[in-house]
């Protein structure tokens, strides 16, 4: 498989935010969301087997892996890998665009599945079917750029009660574009069941991309 990154830092994003982690970065992408903070990983990266990104992953003190991307699911060995990590006693997250299909998925994984609000300019490449796939373990993130981002959010979850679906329904506003505290504003107001998160990540080491 190809490999963008391999490195070790905090958890940004979801429940499991502000915990140490171990994150795995497969390269490519087929979606072009404007806001997207990885274009990086669309292209280039390394050829890695299995055994070597395990190898990668010993040195740290963690047994939380975060396979993301890109889109990981884009390359079909994926899911050996996370099956893989599974065995050697790993908890697995995977970060995925929400437009391709998650049931062929482990179900011992631990999936964070993106909606794609109109302001990603990928609205369109969601697959709804992916819905009924999801369970308790699982985490569904909107990120949003603006109000209309935000109804758009607030008529998703009514129509199909994502809150019942899920462990937790993430709101993340777009880093420097929309402010968190308007976003906790409009949470407020609505009453909605929902998380806001902010990318710890960005807040701890802003302007860094790679490695964290």
């Amino acid at each position: 498989m190809r490999i963008d990154e391999i490195f070790y830092s905090i958890q940004g994003e979801g429940t499991r935010r502000g915990r140490p982690c171990a994150f795995v970065r497969l390269t490519g992408c087929p979606l072009r969301c404007v806001w997207c903070d990885t274009s990086y990983a669309f292209s280039g990266g390394s050829e890695m087997g299995i055994t070597e990104v395990l190898e990668a992953l010993v040195p740290y003190p963690t047994r939380l892996v975060c396979v993301t991307g890109g889109e990981p699911l884009a390359q079909a060995s994926v899911h050996e890998l996370m099956e893989s990590l599974l065995e050697q006693g790993y908890t697995v997250l995977l970060e995925t665009s929400g437009a391709l299909d998650i049931r062929g998925v482990d179900p011992r994984v631990h999936r964070i599945v993106d909606l794609k609000a109109p302001g990603s300019g990928e609205e369109a490449r969601n697959l709804w079917s992916n819905l009924d796939a999801l369970g308790p373990g699982d985490e569904l993130k909107i990120v949003l750029a603006d109000r209309g981002d935000y109804e758009w959010a607030k008529s998703r979850l009514l129509e199909h009660r994502l809150e019942r679906r899920v462990a937790a329904v993430l709101l993340s506003p777009v880093h420097g574009v929309l402010d968190a505290a308007t976003l906790a504003a409009w949470i407020l107001e609505d009453g909605l069941p929902v998380s806001l998160q902010q990318q710890e990540h960005k807040l701890l080491w802003p302007g860094v991309e790679r490695g964290v």
